[in-house]
């Protein structure tokens, strides 16, 4: 989820394969119109910062505008594991089970590693505050704390013939809605290219607003990669393996016409059922306009360099 990276802009503090299923709710929940209707009926609030700590007034630093804020971040998510219904994941999200939590790291590596979150956690940790694009056209402003997924891959040392970088998410049916209720197939997966990956942009997150990372945000460890729609930032990841093949991504296998591997933010290709020109920022009720690769396109559009970017959508 989430993101989940230069840095971009946060959101306030304050404030595979049932395609029918898919369809059904993808109809109802996938355009800015209907955002801003289910967020008109959003009062956030199931889930607020400690009240011992002061807000912490964070902006992006290309733009001013200040950060989404954490109860808003915290209130509106995606997470089909619990619910397909936004505002209701994160009183689900709080069945994920966080301890004892490990991730396996392997596949096209000299040094394959299974490091426990403890492990993961004592590393040195950064804050990054990136712009998040949601595919459905709405948007925020989040400030992660994690690091670059380019250190871990290094730790593990991938080998010469490795392109790609393919992460999985927990599954647990004891404490999440089947593949039948979220009209997708479980575990959720997700890939990067190799470069996509080592790239000083993309971060695994452990945490947000300066907090150990929500539940219904993808704790306690979730990639961000800020220049793509927010389903390729993949939450609560247990395996991490390198490939030479393309790998599997949840979105893409369920709706291939709609999802491509790359989905980079690109305003110019618009989604089969609506425009990707606009976006709605949560806790705002004005459209802005979608910036190409969300903005970072300084950073990361020489990775795509003689591609036809409207065919990788």
């Amino acid at each position: 989820m989430a993101d989940q990276d230069g840095t971009p802009d946060i959101t306030p503090e304050r404030i595979y394969l049932n395609r029918r299923n898919f369809l059904r709710t993808g109809l109802l929940a996938g355009t800015a119109a209907t955002t801003a209707l289910v967020y008109r009926s959003f009062r956030p609030g199931s889930v607020t910062a400690p009240a011992s700590e002061p807000a912490r007034i964070l902006t992006d630093p290309a733009t001013g505008d200040p950060a989404t804020s954490f109860e808003e971040i915290a209130n509106y998510n995606n997470f089909y594991e619990f619910s397909t219904n936004k505002t209701d994941v994160a009183a689900k999200a709080q069945a994920l089970r966080t301890r004892p939590w490990a991730v396996e790291i392997g596949g096209m590596v000299a040094a394959p590693q299974t490091l426990t979150i403890e492990e993961i956690l004592d590393w040195p940790q950064e804050e990054r505050v990136y712009r998040f694009r949601c595919v459905e056209g709405w948007s925020m402003v989040i400030p992660w704390t994690g690091f670059q997924l380019s250190e871990l891959l290094a730790r593990v040392q991938p080998l010469e013939k490795a392109r790609y970088v393919a992460f999985e998410t927990a599954y647990d049916p004891a404490t999440m809605q089947s593949e039948l209720s979220a009209g997708i197939a479980f575990p959720y997966v997700e890939g990067l290219r190799l470069d996509e990956a080592m790239h000083p942009l993309t971060i695994l997150a452990t945490g947000l607003y300066g907090k150990p990372m929500p539940n219904q945000n993808g704790a306690p460890l979730r990639l961000v990669v800020p220049w793509k729609y927010g389903f390729k930032s993949i939450k609560s990841i247990v395996r991490i393996y390198l490939t030479d093949t393309e790998p599997p991504a949840t979105w893409s296998i369920t709706s291939p016409r709609e999802y491509g591997f790359y989905s980079n933010v690109n305003p110019s290709v618009d989604h089969p059922r609506w425009s990707q020109k606009t976006e709605r920022r949560i806790g705002e009720y004005r459209m802005r306009e979608t910036l190409m690769f969300n903005g970072y396109g300084d950073e990361v559009a020489s990775l795509y360099e003689g591609m036809d970017l409207t065919k990788f959508y």
